[in-house]
């Protein structure tokens, strides 16, 4: 009998559903049965677009932000004390989550939903639990309180949350940069994050033509933002193709795009706030990144890491200044451009590609298996 796995995407952002479809596909490919389960009926739209039909588990649970895409904490920690604590919400959550755990051999949490961090720790579903995040996304969990409540509050809050993410019966991390699979023995995996596998046609395009790729999340709504971003890219005399959903109402922009990978393998540079998948692409195809940073801590980190690991990138902070804002963003488009074209070519791309999904589904794989007592 084929496996059978259910996947819980969040969709606080487009880069767990974009996991999720990548890894479904592949997973499916593979012979295995999957069920996908999101967070919003937005969501369930998204995944719909990659043929993932995904029912909604909960519309309650998500992490709020502003329309800059700054994380609000009071607001999100409201949110998440009310899933919790009221019983029509996460209890009923995790009623409906025992079906799916019936019939399961494995359950994926992408990433960090509150039901089934709660589950992953408890004797019979712990078993079936592998709880999948970004590095930076963990240590923003943990970390969450620092500051904002006493030390030792925030340290019992941090190492409760690490106690019920370890008692599950497997964690994969994810990194924009890491190599080659590495496993601690103890249930603890990293591999590098997933994308979408482009066919080696690109990097044949004038280069003279070829667009900036834009992806904003669907927390960016702000006008102003928009038409800096706009000004800015049109003053460094490029072209861009643009999507996001919160400006699905703007001239030129697109709510969604199936096949935006590929415009971003073949564009000049990407243009993204700092999330895994858009780092990831810049990483295995080699393309020049402009990160667009709002108060979002995990991405803060990412933003960080891509420094230090010397990605070819720049960063430009939205402060709420149209003009300025323009300004920043039509010299970094500027600096992006000089820079010498990588020597990766298209086939090295995509090969990279194809060993990221393969590691994942060969992981996936193995962890169906029962654990060795």
């Amino acid at each position: 009998m084929p496996p059978r796995i259910v996947y819980l995407a969040t969709a606080d952002a487009r880069g767990h559903l974009m996991r999720a479809q990548l890894l479904t596909h592949a997973l499916r490919a593979a012979g295995a049965q999957v069920q996908v389960l999101t967070t919003s009926d937005e969501g369930a739209r998204f995944l719909a677009g990659f043929g993932i039909d995904a029912p909604v588990l909960s519309r309650h649970y998500a992490v709020q932000f502003d329309h800059e895409q700054n994380m609000l904490r009071r607001e999100t920690d409201r949110n998440v004390a009310h899933y919790m604590f009221r019983p029509e919400r996460m209890l009923r959550d995790v009623v409906r989550l025992r079906g799916w755990f019936r019939d399961a051999d494995l359950v994926v949490n992408d990433s960090f939903h509150p039901a089934l961090l709660f589950m992953g720790w408890l004797p019979g579903w712990r078993r079936k639990v592998v709880h999948v995040y970004g590095a930076s996304l963990r240590h923003a969990l943990q970390t969450n309180f620092r500051g904002r409540m006493p030390g030792p509050i925030a340290k019992v809050f941090g190492g409760i949350v690490a106690w019920q993410i370890d008692r599950s019966r497997a964690r994969i991390e994810h990194d924009f940069a890491y190599d080659a699979p590495q496993h601690d023995g103890r249930g603890g995996h990293r591999l590098a994050t997933p994308i979408a596998v482009v066919a080696p046609a690109y990097g044949e395009e004038d280069s003279a033509t070829r667009p900036a790729a834009v992806y904003l999340n669907p927390h960016f709504e702000e006008p102003a933002l928009a038409d800096g971003l706009e000004q800015g890219l049109a003053a460094a005399g490029l072209p861009a193709h643009l999507v996001g959903e919160g400006y699905a109402h703007r001239p030129h922009w697109h709510a969604r795009d199936e096949h935006w990978i590929e415009t971003a393998a073949r564009g000049a540079f990407i243009v993204s706030a700092p999330g895994m998948a858009a780092l990831s692409i810049a990483a295995v195809y080699r393309k020049p990144i402009l990160l667009l940073l709002t108060d979002q801590p995990e991405q803060a980190i990412n933003a960080g890491r891509a420094t230090q690991l010397g990605l070819a990138h720049r960063v430009v902070v939205w402060r709420g200044d149209a003009q300025k804002f323009a300004r920043a963003v039509t010299a970094a488009a500027g600096e992006l451009l000089a820079l010498p074209e990588s020597a990766t070519n298209a086939a090295q791309g995509r090969q990279g590609a194809i060993d990221r999904l393969q590691h994942w589904v060969t992981l996936l794989s193995a962890l169906v298996a029962p654990p060795s007592r």
